[in-house]
């Protein structure tokens, strides 16, 4: 494996201003020395083409008939030798947004699935020799990261402790980013964040899931509302016998409790009837 190692090239200020003092002290030279003060201007042309810009947040990789040298990052203008090729290589903050894919959970149920990878590149020399095109590697990693993710976990969980896709959104943006930090390490990048931006079932089971899940909301919703009114009549019914209002025997007070759960637990609001005769018949 190719590690990056740092190349001091040359300040290229310094190098232009002694190239151009050559120049400037060959051409003062002609009249003395004829033809023969021309010789050194091919070469003197030649060293020009050791300029090389190196802007902020970019290295410049260095090879010399295709061995590496080195790596050089510092800004400015810089001169090496001629003959070494010089490849840019961004090591800019850079995201992309992948692709939705159909893949099937742990339970076995479609979904779509995006994530978004935010990534640099920190080794310049594994970028470069390590891989073939490390941006397209990059992409095609994540992909493979986040398909390989959504067949761990299910969509949706109602198990306590059992991580899903749509409820525990900051462990799975961990894993995600660990899953494609593993896979691009070789390629010397590091991922900085990685995150779910679309997580929906697939549009043939999208309804039915939607009818489950209001199925499951309403039914926790009706056990909740029963809860509380089974716990306001037995409060009424304590209180009634505790500040003696009125004696109720067992078939009074089931029909009281009847009664009062019927108004508590309704779904549309209730009608009274009002008894215009004695409360026994």
């Amino acid at each position: 494996m190719i590690q990056e190692k740092p190349q001091n090239a040359l300040a290229g200020l310094g190098v232009l201003l002694a190239l151009l003092a050559a120049l400037a002290l060959d051409a003062a030279t002609l009249p003395v020395f004829g033809w023969m003060a021309l010789l050194p201007i091919p070469v003197i042309l030649f060293l020009f083409a050791g300029f090389f810009a190196v802007n902020p947040n970019e290295g410049r990789v260095l090879q010399l008939f295709g061995r590496y040298v080195g790596t050089v990052k510092r800004q400015g203008l810089r001169w090496a030798n001629p003959l070494y090729t010089k490849r840019r290589i961004s090591l800019r903050v850079r995201n992309f947004e992948t692709e939705r894919s159909k893949v099937n959970d742990t339970d076995g149920n479609p979904v779509e699935m995006a994530a978004v990878v935010v990534w640099k590149v920190i080794d310049t020399a594994e970028a470069s020799f390590e891989v073939d095109d490390c941006v397209h590697y990059v992409h095609v990693q994540s992909e493979s990261a986040v398909r390989n993710l959504a067949t761990q976990y299910p969509y949706d969980t109602d198990q306590e402790g059992q991580i899903s896709l749509r409820g525990d959104t900051e462990e799975i943006a961990v894993q995600l980013k660990s899953e494609i930090q593993g896979r691009l390490h070789k390629a010397g990048v590091e991922v900085i964040e990685a995150r779910i931006t679309h997580l929906a079932y697939a549009p043939e089971i999208a309804s039915a899931m939607l009818q489950r899940q209001q199925a499951g909301a309403i039914i926790a919703a009706r056990s909740q509302i029963v809860e509380g009114a089974v716990s306001m009549v037995q409060m009424a019914l304590e209180n009634l016998s505790t500040r003696n209002v009125v004696e109720l025997d067992e078939e009074r007070k089931a029909a009281m409790v009847s009664n009062l759960l019927v108004v508590l637990c309704g779904d549309k609001g209730t009608q009274p009837v009002l008894n215009a005769g004695n409360l026994y018949p």
